[in-house]
C-alpha cells in the first residue's frame, strides 16, 4: 500500500529538495495549502531547521545543519513504516547508471568538442549532434516512467516526476532548448537532480556515495 505523508515531513523537505525557496515554491511542490506551509515553515524556524536569507532582492529558506539532520530522521521513519527500504535501495542502484547517462547528455547539450576544441560550446548549429542528444532524453523519459511508478508505490510524495520530466521534453522537443537544463524552472536536468536528490535523503545517503551491500 502506497503510504502518504505528513503536511510537516512535506514543509522541510520540499526546502531541502529546492536547496533554496520562498513560501509559494514550497507550497506548491507537494500541492500544499499555502496558508498551512506558511505556519509549518515558521515552526521550522522556530526548530532551528530552516532560516531565511535574501539577496539581490530575492529570498528564500533553506536547511540548516539541524533541519537537514531532522528530515533525514523523518525520511527514515517514514520509509521503515512503508517497510519500503529494500524496494527504495533496489531502484537507487538501477538508477545510478540512468543517472550517469543524464549527467552525460546534459554536458552534450552544452559541449560539442572540435578538432581545434575539446571543450567547445555547442552552439546548436548541428542538427544532427542536439538530435541525438534529443532522442537520449526520450530514452531517459521511458526509463524514468518506469522508475517513477515503482518507486511511487512505495511513497506517494515519489509521484509525478516522470510527468515534469516529459513536459520539459515536450518542450525541448518543441523547439525550446532551454528545457534541457534550465535553471530555476522544471527543466529536464532540475528535475533529475531533484529526484537523485529525494532518493540519496530517502535513503540517508551523499552525492557520490555508494550503498554497502
Amino acid at each position: 500500500m502506497t503510504r502518504s505523508s505528513a503536511a510537516e515531513l512535506l514543509v522541510l523537505h520540499a526546502v531541502r529538495l529546492k536547496g533554496v525557496a520562498d513560501e509559494l515554491a514550497v507550497a506548491r511542490r507537494f500541492a500544499l495549502d499555502r496558508a498551512v506551509t506558511a505556519e509549518l515553515l515558521l515552526d521550522c524556524q522556530a526548530y532551528g531547521w530552516i532560516t531565511w536569507s535574501e539577496f539581490a532582492g530575492l529570498g528564500g529558506w533553506s536547511l540548516t545543519d539541524a533541519g537537514r539532520a531532522e528530515n533525514e530522521r523523518q525520511l527514515a521513519v517514514e520509509l521503515d513504516r512503508a517497510a519500503g527500504r529494500e524496494v527504495l535501495r533496489e531502484i537507487y542502484t538501477e538508477f545510478l547508471p540512468l543517472n550517469e547517462r543524464l549527467q552525460q547528455t546534459t554536458t552534450d547539450w552544452q559541449i560539442r568538442p572540435t578538432a581545434a576544441d575539446s571543450m567547445a560550446f555547442n552552439d546548436h548549429n548541428d542538427p544532427q549532434w542536439d538530435r541525438r542528444v534529443i532522442e537520449e532524453l526520450g530514452a531517459l523519459d521511458q526509463a524514468l516512467s518506469a522508475v517513477s511508478e515503482r518507486i511511487g508505490a512505495v511513497l506517494d510524495r515519489f509521484r509525478g516526476y516522470d510527468d515534469r520530466f516529459a513536459a520539459a521534453l515536450d518542450r525541448v522537443r518543441a523547439g525550446d532548448g532551454a528545457w534541457v537544463d534550465r535553471t530555476g524552472a522544471d527543466s529536464c536536468h532540475t528535475v533529475w537532480f531533484e529526484l537523485h536528490e529525494d532518493l540519496i535523503a530517502t535513503l540517508g545517503l551523499a552525492r557520490g556515495e555508494t550503498m554497502n551491500p
